[in-house]
C-alpha cells in the first residue's frame, strides 16, 4: 500500500484579456478497489462552479465555465491517493482457450471499442511485425508483455520531437518520443492480435527508482485479458503496472483522457504552462516538472464559445 501526495497545475496565459472560457478538466483519480482519493482540492481562476458526470468510460469529468474578461486561467489540483498491490492470481487454462476466450470477447459491447484499430498508412509494416513475433503460441498476458518489451526496446524516449499532434505514421516512422506515443504504438499491437486494449492517463510515482516518467503526467496501457481481467502494462518502462502508477482516466486514446481542454473567445496567442510535483508520505519530493507547451490549434467560432460548449454537450 502506497500513499502519494501530487500536485498538478495547468496556468494558460493570454496576450490580451479572453472571454467565454468553457472547459472540461479530468482530473479526478478513478476510484476502486486498488485505489482510493484521501483527498481532492481544485482552485480555478474566478472560482467557477464545476459540474460533474461520468462519461462513456465511466471516468469523472468536470466542466466549468469562466465568462468574464480574463488573461489567465489556472487550474491547480492538490490530490492525496493511497494505491494498493494487486495481486495476479494463477492462470491455469491452456493457452488455447485464453486465446478462444479473446476470440469471443469481441462480441462483448463494453470492449467493441477497445478492438476497433486506427487506420493509418504505415500499419501494414505494424502488422509485418507483430505478425513475426509468433505472439499466438504464447499466452494472451506473455504475448502483450512481449509486445510491450518490443516497444520499449526499438522505440527511444525522447521529449520534444512529438506532440499531442503528432499522428501514429509520425510515431512509426521516427520511433522516438515520449509515453504518450509509447502507448499509442502497444495498443495498436495489442488490437491487432484481439487483446481488447485501452489508453490511461495518470501519474507514475516510483520510490526513487528512475523510472521514465516520473513526477510527471503518465500515459500507459491496459489490456482485458481473460480470466485476469484489466492489466496495465506500461511500455515507456516496460513493466507490469501496479501500485506506483496513480490512474485518472482511461478510453480509446489520448483524445479520450487528455486532463484539460476547451475554447474561449478571444485571441488565438496564448502559453500553455504545465507543472507536477509528486511527493510521498514523508514529504519527501520526487520530481517537479515544470514544460511551456505549444499552444493548442484555436477554432474560431461564429457562436459564443460557451453555447457552442454546452450544444457539444447535450450532442454526447
Amino acid at each position: 500500500m502506497s500513499k502519494f501526495k501530487i500536485r498538478h497545475i495547468t496556468k494558460y496565459t493570454y496576450e490580451v484579456p479572453v472571454r467565454d472560457s468553457a472547459n472540461q478538466i479530468m482530473l479526478y483519480p478513478i476510484q476502486d478497489e486498488f485505489q482510493e482519493v484521501l483527498q481532492s482540492q481544485i482552485v480555478i481562476t474566478g472560482d467557477p462552479q464545476v459540474e460533474m458526470h461520468l462519461d462513456y468510460f465511466g471516468n469523472q469529468v468536470g466542466t466549468f465555465t469562466h465568462a468574464s474578461p480574463h488573461q489567465e486561467l489556472t487550474i491547480d489540483v492538490r490530490l492525496v491517493v493511497e494505491t494498493k498491490p494487486i495481486n495476479f492470481s494463477s492462470n491455469t487454462k491452456k493457452v488455447e482457450e485464453q486465446w478462444a476466450e479473446l476470440r469471443q470477447l469481441r462480441y462483448q459491447a463494453d470492449l467493441i471499442d477497445f478492438l476497433r484499430q486506427e487506420n493509418f498508412s504505415l500499419l501494414p509494416e505494424v502488422i509485418t511485425v507483430v505478425e513475426s513475433t509468433q505472439t499466438s503460441q504464447q499466452s494472451p498476458l506473455n504475448a502483450a508483455i512481449q509486445l510491450c518489451d518490443f516497444v520499449f526496446k526499438k522505440f527511444t524516449y525522447k521529449k520534444g520531437i512529438t506532440t499531442v499532434e503528432s499522428t501514429l505514421d509520425e510515431v512509426w516512422k521516427l520511433k522516438s518520443g515520449v509515453c504518450q506515443d509509447f502507448a499509442h504504438i502497444l495498443l495498436v499491437m495489442l488490437r491487432l492480435i484481439d487483446i481488447p486494449a485501452r489508453y490511461v492517463s495518470g501519474y507514475i510515482c516510483p520510490n526513487k527508482s528512475g523510472m521514465r516518467g516520473e513526477g510527471a503526467t503518465h500515459a500507459w496501457v491496459e489490456a482485458f485479458i481473460p480470466f485476469f481481467g484489466w492489466i496495465g502494462i506500461d511500455p515507456t518502462n516496460n513493466c507490469i503496472v501496479n501500485d506506483s502508477h496513480v490512474r485518472l482516466a482511461v478510453g480509446k486514446n489520448f483524445s479520450d483522457c487528455s486532463p484539460v481542454k476547451g475554447t474561449y473567445r478571444g485571441t488565438s496567442n496564448h502559453t500553455l504552462e504545465v507543472a507536477v510535483s509528486v511527493s510521498y508520505e514523508d514529504g519527501s519530493v520526487v520530481d517537479t516538472t515544470s514544460e511551456v507547451l505549444e499552444p493548442e490549434p484555436i477554432t474560431s467560432f461564429s457562436k459564443n464559445s460557451y453555447r457552442r460548449h454546452q450544444e457539444m454537450q447535450m450532442q454526447q
